[in-house]
């Protein structure tokens, strides 16, 4: 699984979301921008992505997974 891969993927199943994807082969830090996830609560969040990757997750593609969610703002005011 490359990088550019779950970025596209996650970037297609949740429009109006900047994903930012460091890592290879199976270890990922995802970077998710989107005013839409930062209104959920930490769990709804995460279960959003996890939604999307447990196929890979299950057949061994990816074996974990961090990530940090940001608004809009936040990230402009971090870049």
């Amino acid at each position: 699984m490359q990088a550019a891969e779950v970025k596209s993927l996650l970037e297609e199943k949740l429009p109006n979301t900047q994903v930012e994807v460091e890592g290879e082969g199976c270890n990922f830090q995802l970077n998710l921008i989107s005013d839409d996830l930062a209104a959920l609560s930490p769990v709804k969040r995460q279960q959003q992505i996890y939604a999307h990757l447990n196929a890979w997750i299950a057949d061994g593609s990816i074996h974990a997974v961090t990530m940090k969610f940001f608004s809009q703002a936040d990230w402009a005011v971090r870049s």
